[in-house]
C-alpha cells in the first residue's frame, strides 16, 4: 500500500521512472564494480610502483660511496619526475607525519627499513616523503596525481554528464508524447459536458492516433443519432399536438357540462404528458455551453419563484464560474425546485464551492424520501406517490430530466437527508 502511495500516478512519471530507474542501477552497478575491483587494484598498483622507486634509491644512495650520490640523485630524478633534496639531519621530525595515503605508508613501512613521512603540501597537489638517514634527511616530492588517478573523475563527471542528458532527452520525448493524450483527454471531457473542440486534431504515436480517430468518428455518431432522434421526435410532437389541438376546438364549441370539463382536463394532462415526454427525451438539444455566473443564474431562477409568490430562499452563494448549457442547466433547477415545493411547500437554496468543484444544495421541509427508495425516483416514469392526478404531481420524468442534464455537465445529482428534515437534493459540478 506504502509502495502504490510512492509511485507517481500520471503516466509521464511512470513513463520516466520506467526509463530512469535501470539506468540508475545500471549506473549503480557499474560504480560499485569500479570502485570496489578497478580503483581498489589502480591504488595498489600506484602505490607499489612509487614506493618502490622510492626504495630503490634509499638502497643505492646507502650501499655506494657519497661521491656518486650527487650523480645518482640527478640520473634519479631524470629517470622518475621526482624531486630529491638532501637536507640536514635536524630536517627530519616526526610531526611532519600524517595519516594521507595509508596504501603508500604500508608499502613503503614494509620496504624502507628507515624512519619516514609523508604528507601532502602545496594546496593539495604535490606529496612530500622525507627519509632520515645518519648524515642528512632525503626529502621527496612527486605529484599527487602518481598516487591519485584521475580516471575516477572522468569516470563521475562523464557518468553523470551522460545521465542528465538522457534525461533531458527522456522528458522532452516523454512530454511531446503525452501531450496528445492530454489533449484526447481534455477533447473527451469537454464533449462529456455538452461542449465542443473545434480545434481537436488526432496527433503523436500511432496508438494514441487510433484513439483520437476513434473518439472523432464515436462524436460524430452520437451527434448524428441526437440530430436524428431530435428530427424525429419534433415530427411526432407534430403529429400529436394537430389531433389535440382539433379536440380543443371541438370541445370549446360544445356546451359547458361536467362531461366537457372532465374531456377538458384530459386533454390538458394529455399535453402535459407529451411535452414531459419531449423534454425528456430530447435532453438538451444543440444549445452550446458558455461560461456563466452560476451565483448570479441562481439568484435569477429564486427571483422568478418569489416573483409568483413560492417559498424560495436562497441561503447562501459563493462567486462560481462554470461551463454550463444556461437552458438546459435552468430547467433542471426549475425541476428539483418545483419537486421541492410539490412535496415540502417551501426551500432553501445554496450554492457552496470548494477546490475542485461547486455544489448547489436544495433543502425542503417535507416528509422526505427513505434511503431505500432515493434512487428509485431518478427512474423514468417512476412516482413513489400512488396519486394519478398529473395536476399535483408529475409524470416521473422531472427528476430523470434534472440528472440526465447534470451528468452532461460532468456532475452528478445525489439526495440526503436535510437540517431541515426534510429532502436534500445535493447538484455536484466539476470546475
Amino acid at each position: 500500500m506504502i509502495g502504490k502511495n510512492i509511485l507517481p500516478k500520471g503516466l509521464f512519471g511512470r513513463a520516466l521512472l520506467i526509463l530512469v530507474l535501470p539506468t540508475v542501477l545500471i549506473q549503480m552497478v557499474m560504480a560499485y564494480i569500479f570502485f570496489s575491483r578497478h580503483w581498489d587494484n589502480v591504488t595498489r598498483y600506484m602505490s607499489h610502483a612509487l614506493s618502490g622507486e622510492m626504495v630503490f634509491l634509499t638502497s643505492q644512495l646507502r650501499t655506494m660511496p657519497p661521491e656518486y650520490h650527487t650523480r645518482m640523485i640527478a640520473d634519479f630524478e631524470m629517470a622518475t619526475g621526482i624531486a630529491v633534496f638532501r637536507e640536514p639531519a635536524n630536517a627530519f621530525s616526526g610531526s611532519f607525519a600524517s595519516q594521507d595515503f595509508p596504501e603508500f605508508r604500508a608499502r613503503l613501512a614494509s620496504l624502507l627499513h628507515a624512519p619516514f613521512t609523508v604528507r601532502r603540501i602545496s594546496d593539495d597537489a604535490l606529496i612530500e616523503v622525507r627519509i632520515a638517514f645518519d648524515d642528512y634527511t632525503l626529502r621527496l616530492l612527486v605529484t599527487v596525481k602518481r598516487l591519485e588517478s584521475r580516471t575516477t573523475i572522468i569516470y563521475l563527471s562523464w557518468m553523470m554528464g551522460v545521465s542528465v542528458l538522457f534525461l533531458i532527452i527522456a522528458v522532452l520525448f516523454l512530454r511531446n508524447q503525452i501531450r496528445p493524450i492530454n489533449r484526447l483527454a481534455e477533447a473527451a471531457d469537454d464533449f462529456g459536458r455538452g461542449m465542443d473542440s473545434p480545434d481537436f486534431r488526432p496527433g503523436g504515436a500511432r496508438e494514441v492516433r487510433k484513439a483520437a480517430r476513434a473518439f472523432i468518428v464515436m462524436k460524430e455518431r452520437i451527434f448524428r443519432q441526437v440530430r436524428t432522434r431530435t428530427e424525429m421526435l419534433a415530427s411526432i410532437s407534430h403529429d400529436l399536438r394537430t389531433p389535440l389541438t382539433r379536440m380543443k376546438l371541438q370541445l370549446a364549441m360544445l356546451a359547458d357540462s361536467d362531461a366537457a370539463r372532465e374531456l377538458k382536463d384530459d386533454v390538458q394532462q394529455m399535453e402535459h404528458m407529451i411535452q414531459e415526454y419531449l423534454d425528456f427525451v430530447r435532453g438538451e438539444g444543440g444549445e452550446e455551453a458558455s461560461q456563466t455566473a452560476l451565483d448570479a443564474l441562481l439568484a435569477d431562477v429564486v427571483e422568478d419563484y418569489r416573483r409568483l409568490k413560492a417559498d424560495v430562499r436562497l441561503a447562501a452563494r459563493a462567486p462560481v464560474q462554470a461551463a454550463i448549457k444556461v437552458s438546459a442547466f435552468r430547467r433542471m433547477l426549475h425541476n428539483v425546485i418545483d419537486n421541492a415545493l410539490r412535496y415540502g411547500k417551501r426551500c432553501e437554496v445554496s450554492l457552496v464551492k470548494s477546490v475542485n468543484y461547486c455544489e448547489i444544495l436544495v433543502d425542503d421541509e417535507g416528509e422526505g424520501i427513505p434511503q431505500e427508495k432515493r434512487e428509485e425516483v431518478f427512474r423514468p416514469f417512476s412516482r413513489l406517490d400512488a396519486s394519478r392526478n398529473l395536476k399535483s404531481a408529475g409524470v416521473g420524468l422531472g427528476l430523470t430530466i434534472a440528472r440526465d442534464i447534470a451528468q452532461a455537465h460532468g456532475g452528478s445529482i445525489t439526495l440526503d437527508t436535510s437540517p431541515k428534515a426534510g429532502l436534500r437534493v445535493r447538484i455536484r459540478l466539476p470546475l
